[in-house]
């Protein structure tokens, strides 16, 4: 029997990940399957633009993966079951089992909707399609009525400071407030942290500083402070949070839920199972943990590719570079900041902020979905054949290929 290696998510992560295993690997001996809820690929580093209207790309999984030799398998994965290496998935057809000798755990994260109370009732976030698409709706439902509207951003980390740029500049009936917890852009450097200053003033962004949200409303924002703030669409992008499907399947996690994985991407609880991007709890080279982002998602994924391939062909397993050394702020369409950080994880003093960062930010994300739209694209073409030892068929007693579920 083959080698079976189950990728779990088709995001950044995923994608990629499975698109080197089944470019690297020989299929005589090894076999690539990824498990994605959705049929397209998503550019959640887009979905602030989706949310106001804009048109981004979303090729269907089928067609990237067509001509690699990877099995698509369009379900939701509702359990893990490391014991008897096993993976249950739900979709049309009802439920069923997919078994694994080698599991990529690269579900990703979402929004942490559920630590303030009605955040998961009232509030929209943008770190999934379907969330995204309910934000457009509501946008348009205001635009559509007419008159003052308010909407709040609460959050003001990349993705929150990139929303309220975004509807800003997008929806300019629309009178945009962003609550920051802290100073505003407080790891940034000086000069960055103007440059945000003056791009929030001229996008008419209202900024609420040093300011904690105690509750949403369907209409209102609720702060400890006391103050209330008018809200027909709040927007939480205050966090993101991980499934619990992993902590529940008896891998080791942290209290919030992310594997807790070696140098090598490898479970420390269950060495046959990889966790990659958000769903990782992974140090970098600076003994940092790797913050929740793209970057982190591309260097954790080449260093699974790595370990895997290197484990199952019996060669040594290379290290890759594990750093997070920049931000990329979007402000807008024609605006950006690209802020440089440290060995410490620290703002460099130097900044560079413009139009021209904007352009070179939209090149980054086409490249991006060029790469994962061809993720085989520029490989070698020679494939590695596992070492006999990795030849795992004959101890497979408790994970059969596929059964339906009772």
């Amino acid at each position: 029997m083959k080698h079976r290696i189950v990728v779990l998510g088709a995001g950044y992560a995923g994608a990629y990940t499975a698109g080197n295993l089944a470019h690297r690997l020989s299929g005589a001996d090894t076999e690539v399957t990824v498990v994605n809820a959705e049929p397209d690929f998503v550019q959640r580093m887009r979905l602030h633009m989706l949310a106001v209207g804009r048109e981004i790309k979303a090729p269907k999984l089928a067609d990237v993966f067509a001509g690699t030799g990877i099995r698509l398998r369009l379900a939701r994965v509702t359990a893990v079951d490391p014991e008897r290496r096993v993976v249950a998935v739900a979709d049309a057809d009802g439920g069923a089992e997919l078994g694994y000798d080698t599991l990529v755990y690269a579900l990703g994260s979402n929004g942490d909707v559920g630590r303030v109370p009605g955040a998961a009732e009232h509030a929209f976030d943008v770190a999934a399609r379907p969330s995204a698409l309910r934000l457009r709706a509501r946008l348009d439902a205001l635009d559509e009525r007419g008159g003052a509207a308010d909407v709040v951003v609460v959050g003001d980390g990349l993705t929150g400071i990139e929303t309220a740029a975004e509807i800003a500049e997008a929806r300019p009936g629309l009178s945009v407030t962003l609550v920051a917890r802290g100073a505003l852009g407080a790891r940034l450097s000086a000069g960055a942290r103007v440059h945000l200053r003056r791009a929030c003033a001229r996008l008419g962004v209202t900024v609420r500083e040093h300011t904690a949200v105690e509750a949403v409303e369907a209409t209102r924002v609720l702060c400890a402070d006391g103050a209330v703030l008018a809200s027909d669409a709040t927007v939480w992008t205050a966090g993101f949070a991980v499934a619990p499907i992993a902590a529940a399947g008896g891998l080791e996690v942290t209290e919030h839920g992310r594997i807790v994985v070696d140098r090598t991407m490898r479970s420390v609880s269950h060495p046959d199972v990889y966790a990659i991007g958000d769903s990782a709890d992974a140090v970098g080279d600076n003994g940092r943990p790797l913050p929740m982002s793209c970057s982190s998602a591309a260097c954790t994924s080449q260093q699974a590719i790595e370990a895997i391939i290197g484990r199952l062909t019996g060669r040594p397993v290379t290290h890759a570079k594990l750093a997070y050394t920049y931000n990329h702020i979007s402000l807008g369409r024609r605006d950006a900041i690209l802020q440089l950080i440290d060995g410490e994880g620290r703002a460099r003093p130097r900044h560079m902020g413009g139009r021209k960062i904007a352009r070179v930010k939209s090149s980054l994300l086409s490249i991006s979905l060029w790469a994962t739209s061809h993720p085989t694209l520029g490989m070698p073409t020679r494939r590695h054949r596992l070492a006999p030892a990795t030849d795992t068929s004959a101890e497979r007693t408790a994970a059969p290929a596929e059964k339906a579920s009772a």
